[in-house]
């Protein structure tokens, strides 16, 4: 089977979200909540003989590949299709806690070169974006349909497109033509409205629209705060949790939550007494972000943006100390 796509800061990955003890005994467990083509997993299951892993991905297609890839290690991996922040909503103190949980919240090559869902601006798709087919609404329904403020609020927020009035002006101006279907329409459109200097810049002009349209879909920046407390509960004590990120609000959100669980106490100054217990909840195994190296990045282009963050476990998160950490403003 051809691999579509390169797992990004493996190397880090393996050493940093190592199972603890040598060999390991227990036979640990990982989820990997961002299967996608299964490199990571694929990895892990090959360097730690004893580790188990559960992979989930909320796109059957791609979920597919990824346990033909992975057959070969039979039991030692199962898959679960869903989105992750409802798998750990809902996983059952019952279960076996995993011992190691690891996101990387890039998107896959496959889904550029592949899905046919219109993620790349280069290529004459439906303009879906979707990364589960299931999800209500498309990237079509989203230019199409939305005031073009509401537009250009998701390319300033989303993809910190300066010139996000500009495009969205112009996205209202050409859905009142005709409707816009295709990946390759929207970037046209983009295209012919930037200013001239930004149509020859470093990246595409229309990059950033895409990339904001395709968080908003799949509603990416909301999800991750969701299943950042929820997955760290599910985490066996001891048990790390590492998190890839590709920009800066991703980054933002992970860096403050882990700095939040590594402070000695997070209760607000006007709280009286301390009801959060005082003592860390977890320990930021990484002061900094793991970055990829510049051979790396020479060798496969989509890691120069990625960092690595990773916490170690230290005790559970009591329910009303689980605001504190998470705050919504995040």
């Amino acid at each position: 089977m051809e691999i579509i796509h390169k797992p990004v800061l493996l190397n880090q990955c393996l050493e940093y979200l190592s199972p603890v003890g040598e060999p390991y005994e227990n036979n640990g467990l990982m989820i990997d909540s961002t299967l996608g083509e299964g490199g990571h997993t694929e990895a892990f299951l090959k360097h730690y003989k004893n580790l188990r892993i559960i992979g989930l991905d909320a796109d059957p297609n791609i979920q597919a590949r990824a346990k033909k890839r992975l057959s070969v290690f039979g039991e030692r991996v199962n898959f679960h299709l869903g989105w992750f922040n409802d798998y750990f909503a809902n996983f059952s103190v019952k279960e076996e806690r995993p011992d190691i949980i690891l996101f990387d919240l890039g998107i896959s090559v496959f889904h550029y070169e592949r899905s046919q869902r219109g993620f790349s601006f280069r290529k004459d798709e439906p303009l879906d974006m979707r990364l589960n087919p299931n999800t209500e609404r498309t990237a079509a329904d989203l230019v199409n349909n939305l005031p073009a403020k509401q537009i250009a609020d998701i390319l300033f927020l989303y993809g910190e497109e300066r010139n996000s009035k500009r495009i969205s002006a112009a996205i209202e101006d050409a859905r009142r033509k005709s409707r816009i279907e295709s990946a390759m329409d929207l970037a046209d459109i983009v295209y012919r409205c930037v200013p001239a200097a930004y149509r020859h810049g470093a990246i595409h002009p229309a990059t950033k629209t895409f990339q904001a349209l395709r968080i908003a879909v799949n509603q990416e920046l909301k999800r991750l705060p969701q299943v950042l407390p929820l997955a760290f509960n599910v985490l066996k004590c001891g048990g790390k949790m590492g998190v890839i990120t590709f920009h800066s609000l991703e980054d933002r959100i992970v860096k403050n939550y882990f700095r939040n669980l590594g402070k000695q106490c997070i209760c607000p100054p006007e709280q009286p007494i301390c009801i959060c217990g005082g003592s860390p909840h977890g320990q930021i195994l990484t002061r900094k972000p793991l970055l990829p190296t510049e051979a790396e990045v020479l060798e496969n282009s989509p890691s120069r943006s990625a960092k690595l963050r990773v916490v170690r476990k230290l005790r559970d998160v009591a329910p009303e100390s689980a605001k504190m950490i998470m705050p919504e403003n995040l």
